[in-house]
């Protein structure tokens, strides 16, 4: 799947937000090495806390489906802003799940960019911190 398509995905996704507080609607889409994909849109609750960014919730759909293998890549799309980079939460997610992740965007002129997770969380503490 190229980056095209996981984008068209996310943006798709986006369509299922619950965002009636922020009106702020996102969607994602993960790739995985086994070639699987998932979505998830962001879900808003009036405790905002509680709320789950479409990050996580796609992150969690691969889990909660069975997946086991390694995420290569998300794209990440919100009709309110270009360039919709994950969240610092969202960051130490990613980095769960893949020290190497691309980060798939689209920006004002709709061409898609993309960013390694490394640039956007250096440093970040990972799995591997505990084993030291």
């Amino acid at each position: 799947m190229d980056k095209t398509e996981l984008l068209a995905k996310a943006k798709e996704a986006s369509k299922n937000a619950y965002a009636p507080y922020s009106n702020f609607k996102v969607g994602a889409c993960v790739l995985f090495d086994s070639g699987n994909f998932y979505t998830g849109c962001n879900v808003e609750n009036v405790s905002y806390g509680l709320s789950l960014c479409a990050e996580r919730n796609a992150i969690s759909n691969a889990i909660s489906n069975g997946e086991q293998g390694k995420l290569v890549s998300i794209a990440i799309y919100s009709p309110n802003t270009e360039q919709c980079v994950p969240c610092g939460a969202c960051r130490q997610w990613l980095v769960e799940f893949s020290k190497e992740a691309e980060i798939i965007l689209e920006d004002k002129q709709n061409k898609i960019i993309s960013y390694n997770i490394n640039n956007l969380l250096p440093e970040a503490f990972s799995p591997e911190k505990l084993k030291d």
